[in-house]
């Protein structure tokens, strides 16, 4: 499962992301919010680095083709407990 993400600073702390998935272009915005990646030790960390393993993350878990529309990282770590984790050893900072 190798997905290829297009990630677009939109708005301060949202980020479109596109990729393609069954014959469709599928588009999310995911929203980082600065005080969740301080709560989780990366306070100060690439937006976008964040947004692409965040991603790549979802992706392992779900078909890219069922993200849904609006994703807030804090939604993430609800249904996955392992998500701060990976994220912070995906981004070198464990």
């Amino acid at each position: 499962m190798d997905n290829t993400f297009k990630i677009e600073l939109v708005n301060d702390n949202e980020y479109a992301v596109r990729s393609e998935s069954e014959g469709q272009t599928v588009e999310s915005v995911f929203r980082t919010d600065p005080d969740y990646l301080e709560s989780i030790g990366l306070a100060g960390a690439d937006g976008q680095r964040v947004v692409e393993e965040t991603a790549r993350f979802l992706a392992e878990h779900q078909p890219v083709i069922d993200f849904p529309s609006m994703v807030d990282l804090e939604d993430i770590a609800a249904a996955y407990d392992d998500y701060p984790q990976q994220l912070r050893t995906r981004l070198g900072k464990e």
